[in-house]
C-alpha cells in the first residue's frame, strides 16, 4: 500500500520561503500569484495488507515524524 501525505503550514503561520516565492514570481511578471505557501510532499510504501491498519499506522507516522503538528496540518491517502 502507498501513503501519498501532504504536510503544510497551518493557516496564520507565517511562510517566509512562501513568501521569497511570491515575491520571485511578481519579479518575474507574474502579478497575479499571490498567498505562495510551500509544503512537503511524500510518498510512504506501507507493508501492510490491512487498510484500517496501514492507516493507523500513517496517522502514527504523520503525528510523530513527518509533520510538526503544532504548526503544521497534513493529509494522506492510501492506495
Amino acid at each position: 500500500m502507498k501513503a501519498k501525505i501532504h504536510v503544510t503550514l497551518k493557516q496564520g503561520i507565517l511562510d517566509p520561503q512562501g513568501k521569497a516565492i511570491e515575491h520571485a514570481l511578481d519579479s518575474l511578471g507574474f502579478k497575479n500569484a499571490g498567498n505562495v505557501r510551500v509544503g512537503k510532499y511524500m510518498e510512504v510504501d506501507v507493508n501492510e495488507p490491512d487498510c484500517a491498519k496501514a492507516d493507523v499506522q500513517v496517522k502514527q507516522m504523520c503525528e510523530k515524524l513527518l509533520a510538526n503538528t503544532v504548526i503544521e496540518d497534513y493529509r494522506y491517502e492510501l492506495q
